[in-house]
C-alpha cells in the first residue's frame, strides 16, 4: 500500500488513542475511501505490530469503520518521545506529508517538544497538540517560542475538537449567509449572549487531570472562549486560515472580564453526593484522586466583555459544569426588545431570542407573535430548525485538517495565550477565596440563580 500521509501518534498505547483518535481515524477513511494512511505508534509499553493493529481493529468497530482498515498499514515503535535520540529514530526516514499527535499529557508533550530538533521533521510536518495549551499565559508563549524553532505556525494544530466544522459552519452560515441576521449582529440589537455546556457525567476517573485544573479552566479558557471567538468575529473576507484565524483572535485580544470585576462577574460550584439518571454519585470531594482542599470547582460561569465597537455592552457569560440534570449544551443570543408596542397589544414583548443548540445541532428562534384566540395578546412562539450535524466526529474533523495540513479550525498560538490572559484574573480571585465555593448536589439543576439556566 503506497500511504500518501504519514500519522506518528505519540502515546500510541493511551487511552485517548484508543477511545477518540482511532475510532475518528476509522470514520474518516470510511468516508474518504481513496484516502491511504501509513499509521505509526509510539509509546513506551513493550508491543509489537500486531498489539497495535489489534487496538485499531477495536477502535475502527467502535465507529463502525471495520472496513477502513485497508486503508492504513500499522507499525509500532517502543520509545521514549522525551528522549532525542529516540524521536531521531522514530521519525527517520520519513517521507510525503508527515503529521506527528502528541497523544500524552502536556507536560510530556511540552518535553518531547524540547527534545526535537527542525532536522529531524520531514519537510511541511504538521505538530498536533492537545489542551491545555500551556498552564497560564507565560507558559503558554514559552511553548510557543519552542515550538516557533521547529515549524512554522500554520504547520503547528492546537487542538480543540469543539471547533469542529460541523458546528463552526453552522454558526458562520446563519449569520453571515442571511440579511435577516447579519445587521443585527452587534451590540445595537444584541443584548446578552450566553454559551453553556453542561454535563450529566460527573468526574469519571479523570482526577489525574481534572483536580489540577476544574470546571473553568477545562471548558471555559480551553473551548468556549473559542465557542466566543467564531460567534463574535468581524466576517473574513475568505474561510482560509489566515482570514479566519485573524478574525477570531481579532476578538480574543479585546475580550476581557465584565467591569474588570472578577469577583461579582463568577461564580463557582462543587457538586456533593446525589444521584444522576438514578445512578447514584459521591460528593466530588469523595471521588477517587481528589484533594479536597484544592477547592477544585465542577460548575464554573463568569461573565467578559468583547470591547470593541461592536460588541461593547454586550455580556457574553459562559457556564459549564458537571454531574447536572438536563443538562443545558446551547448558545443563546438574546436581542433586546422592540422600543414600543403600540397601545392595544398586550402580552409578551420581550426580545427574541436565538438558540443554537448542540448535539443534535439545531436552531430555534423565539418570537412574539399574535395570540391564536385573542389576536391583541401577544405569545411566545417558536420556529425551529434541524442543523446538519456533519458526517464525522469531532475528532475526525480534526484529523482530516491535520492529514491535509490545513489549520484553519485549530487554535493559533497567540489566541492560545490570549485565553489564558482572559481568564486570569478569574483564576486569581478565586485562589485568593474571594469568590465562594458554592454546593449543588449531583444530579439537581446546580445552584439556584446562575443566570444562564434559561
Amino acid at each position: 500500500m503506497d500511504a500518501k500521509t504519514t500519522l506518528v501518534i505519540l502515546g500510541a498505547s493511551g487511552d485517548l488513542t484508543a477511545r477518540l483518535l482511532l475510532p475518528a481515524l476509522g470514520q474518516l477513511l470510511t468516508t474518504e475511501p481513496e484516502r491511504r494512511v501509513r499509521l505509526i505508534g509510539a509509546g513506551t509499553e513493550d508491543w509489537k505490530d500486531d498489539d497495535l493493529r489489534e487496538v485499531v481493529r477495536t477502535s475502527f468497530a467502535s465507529s463502525d469503520a471495520e472496513t477502513a482498515t485497508d486503508c492504513v498499514t500499522v507499525e509500532y515503535r517502543q520509545a521514549d518521545i522525551t528522549q532525542a535520540d529516540d524521536l531521531a529514530a522514530l521519525l527517520q526516514g520519513l517521507e510525503g506529508q508527515v503529521a506527528i499527535y502528541f497523544a500524552v499529557p502536556p507536560a510530556v508533550a511540552a518535553a518531547a517538544c524540547e527534545a526535537l530538533t527542525p532536522e529531524m521533521l520531514p519537510d511541511g510536518t504538521m505538530l498536533a497538540l492537545e489542551k491545555p495549551f500551556g498552564t497560564d499565559e507565560a507558559s503558554a508563549r514559552t511553548l510557543n517560542a519552542r515550538l516557533a524553532q521547529l515549524v512554522p505556525e500554520r504547520q503547528i494544530f492546537r487542538v480543540d475538537h469543539f471547533l469542529g466544522k460541523s458546528t463552526t459552519l453552522n454558526l458562520l452560515g446563519a449569520r453571515f449567509a442571511n440579511r435577516l441576521l447579519e445587521p443585527l449582529w452587534s451590540a445595537e440589537s444584541i443584548e446578552s449572549v450566553a454559551i453553556v455546556y453542561d454535563e450529566k457525567l460527573g468526574l469519571e476517573g479523570r482526577a489525574g487531570y481534572y483536580d489540577g485544573a476544574g470546571a473553568f479552566i477545562d471548558m471555559v479558557q480551553s473551548h468556549l472562549l473559542q465557542v466566543m471567538a467564531v460567534l463574535a468575529m468581524e466576517q473574513p473576507a475568505t474561510l482560509g486560515e489566515a482570514d479566519f484565524r485573524e478574525a477570531t483572535s481579532a476578538v480574543l485580544r479585546a475580550t476581557s472580564v465584565w467591569d474588570d470585576d472578577p469577583v461579582s462577574s463568577s461564580r463557582r460550584a462543587r457538586y456533593t453526593a446525589g444521584s444522576v439518571d438514578g445512578v447514584a454519585k459521591p460528593s466530588y470531594v469523595d471521588e477517587p484522586g481528589v484533594t479536597p482542599d484544592r477547592k477544585t470547582e465542577t460548575l464554573a460561569e463568569a461573565t467578559f466583555e468583547v470591547c470593541n465597537a461592536r460588541w461593547a455592552g454586550v455580556p457574553f457569560s459562559m457556564r459549564s459544569g458537571k454531574a447536572l440534570s438536563d443538562p443545558a449544551r446551547e448558545i443563546i443570543v438574546t436581542f433586546r426588545a422592540v422600543r414600543h408596542v403600540p397601545v392595544g397589544l398586550t402580552g409578551s414583548s420581550a426580545g427574541a431570542i436565538l438558540r443554537f443548540s448542540l448535539a443534535p445541532d439545531r436552531m430555534s428562534l423565539e418570537l412574539n407573535l399574535n395570540g391564536a384566540d385573542d389576536p391583541f395578546v401577544l405569545e411566545r412562539a417558536t420556529l425551529s430548525a434541524d442543523l446538519g450535524a456533519g458526517e464525522l466526529l469531532a475528532y475526525a474533523e480534526v484529523l482530516s485538517g491535520i492529514l491535509d495540513a490545513d489549520p484553519m479550525l485549530s487554535v493559533r498560538g497567540d489566541a492560545a495565550e490570549q485565553c489564558w490572559r482572559i481568564v486570569q484574573p478569574v483564576s486569581d480571585s478565586w485562589a485568593r477565596d474571594e469568590v465562594p465555593l458554592e454546593e449543588y448536589a449531583a444530579g439537581s439543576a446546580g445552584p439556584s440563580g446562575w443566570p444562564t439556566r434559561r
